[in-house]
Formats: structure tokens, sequence, C-alpha cells
């Protein structure tokens, strides 16, 4: 991911696309904090960390979005509208709720999961096969709701 972060950053900052260079520095600087965070510990950096850091990044500028669209301050939301609109280019695309279902199920099948005791199995073989596909409040409420029978 860091090859293709660079190569687009040299292709905004070629175009003068300030916005976009500085949603792709904010990107680059966060998947160096994780890397560095990771050392301390001797793991690396996994797909499924980058897709989950960036998938907080875009949860962390939509709600800084609402607040300053009620506090009517539009040039501030503009900018937050536009990284997440850069962020989100490199996420998976995001699972409607149909899907999200389906995948529920399978994974209440796989897990043996037969009450909400078990939710936490089923969710967390969820994150691990679809990472940064699907929100995963809602998929959490999905499951809560199908082991519940509600």
């Amino acid at each position: 991911m860091r090859e293709i972060l660079a190569q687009q950053m040299k292709d905004a900052m070629k175009a003068g696309d300030k916005v976009r260079v500085g949603a792709l520095r904010l990107i680059m600087a966060a998947l160096k904090d994780r890397e560095i965070e990771m050392r301390g510990t001797g793991k690396i950096v996994s797909r499924a960390d980058e897709l989950a850091l960036l998938t907080k990044m875009v949860k962390s500028r939509q709600e800084s979005l609402g607040i300053y669209q009620q506090a009517g301050r539009q040039e501030l939301a503009d900018q937050e509208s536009a990284e997440i609109a850069v962020i989100s280019e490199f996420l998976p695309k995001q699972m409607d709720e149909a899907a999200m279902k389906t995948a529920a199920d399978a994974a209440i099948a796989l897990t043996s999961a037969t009450s909400i005791k078990d939710m936490g199995k089923v969710v967390a073989a969820l994150k691990d096969a679809y990472p940064g596909q699907m929100d995963f409040a809602k998929a959490s409420a999905i499951v809560k709701g199908l082991l519940t029978g509600s």
C-alpha cells in the first residue's frame, strides 16, 4: 500500500491538488505510526491492520463532519468530506445490509453459535473474513438480532 500511496502523492503534487496531498500525507503518517507501534511487539502491519486503520480514519472524519455541519462551519465540513473521499478510495467496497446478514448467517454456522454468549466469536470471525468491508457496529447489531431471534 505504501508504494501506491507514494505514487499517488507524486501525482497529486504534480497536479497541484493540495487537498489530496494533505489527505495522502495523513494516511501515510497514520500507517507509519502503526508500524512504529507494531515494531515493539515484533509483528508486522497486515492488510487487515491497514484496512482497520483506514476505516477508523473515515469514521473519525464522519463524526467531525457532522459536528462541523451542525456548527455551520462549511469550510471545515468540506475539508472533512474531501479527506473521507480520498481515504475511502483505499478501502474495499462496503457491504450492504443484506450482504452483512448473509455473512453473519455464515459466520454463525461456522462458529456453531447458539446464544448471545457466542456473539464475540461470531463478530471475530466476521472481522477476520471481511476486514474493512463492513461497519462492525451494524454487523454486531445484526448478529445480536440473529442470535436472539429478533
